[in-house]
């Protein structure tokens, strides 16, 4: 049987999954977001949060990519340090209260991202970057999405921007591609460790499916709307300040 707070939850995760598909990103920080304000249980919340993500970033990834909004160059070598770090990151359960400030800390920091780019609508021009350089981010953000349950989207997108690697749809696409590899990696090893999911996944799972498809065919041809990325990103901070204060 369905509770009040799995109800409010399906449209809240539609949402999210629309505006984060947009830019790229599986959304995981806003799925976190709600369920830590509708007070889901912190060892289901990490598993649920990795399964939308890989749904939505799924859509994405085909929706950019089918744009010609993609880099091999940069996805690669993210990703072939990421992954590792990632199920390594997933097998690691913190303790709640490691757990809960740490992702409330990962939210506020996204809220500050979204906030801070929400009316910039400009590409950037694109720089040389050097391997090593990429495995070093790949292997750091990989591990911070198991550990968290992002797909690690939030820190990537904002370093690629301000190093100017590429531009922005082309971030948008690498986002979307690296969110959801490290999501898989960061899953498996989250059920192999403590496999627990909750019930209401499968009617979360169709909420965000459905708002990744809306959000990725408007994101790769155009970008969101800054006015609903800042309510965005107070939705964000208020659920990140209620975890590092609140618990």
């Amino acid at each position: 049987m369905l509770t009040q707070e799995v109800y409010i939850l399906i449209p809240l995760i539609f949402l999210a999954a629309m505006l984060f598909s947009s830019v790229g990103h599986g959304g995981a920080s806003a799925y976190l977001a709600a369920m830590a304000l509708m007070n889901v249980a912190p060892e289901s919340m990490r598993p649920a949060a990795l399964v939308l993500n890989i749904l939505v970033a799924s859509i994405a990834i085909y929706k950019f990519y089918r744009a010609n909004s993609f880099s091999w160059r940069l996805f690669l070598p993210l990703s072939i340090a990421s992954v590792p770090t990632a199920f390594i990151g997933g097998l690691v359960t913190l303790p709640n209260h490691f757990y809960k400030p740490m992702v409330g800390l990962v939210l506020i920091f996204a809220a500050w991202h979204i906030f801070r780019h929400a009316k910039k609508h400009y590409e950037v021009s694109q720089s040389a970057v050097k391997t090593p350089v990429l495995l070093a981010v790949g292997a750091a953000l990989g591990l911070l999405s198991g550990l968290t349950g992002i797909g690690g989207g939030v820190f990537l997108s904002p370093l690629l921007l301000f190093f100017k690697w590429a531009e922005t749809r082309v971030i948008s696409g690498v986002a979307a591609a690296f969110i959801l590899v490290n999501s898989i990696s960061g899953l498996i090893g989250v059920l192999i460790k403590h496999p627990v999911l909750p019930s209401a996944l499968p009617y979360w799972a169709v909420a965000a499916i459905l708002g990744g498809l809306v959000g990725a065919e408007y994101g790769s041809r155009r970008l969101a709307n800054p006015t609903i990325r800042m309510l965005l990103a107070l939705v964000l901070l208020l659920a990140g300040s209620k975890m590092v204060l609140l618990g």
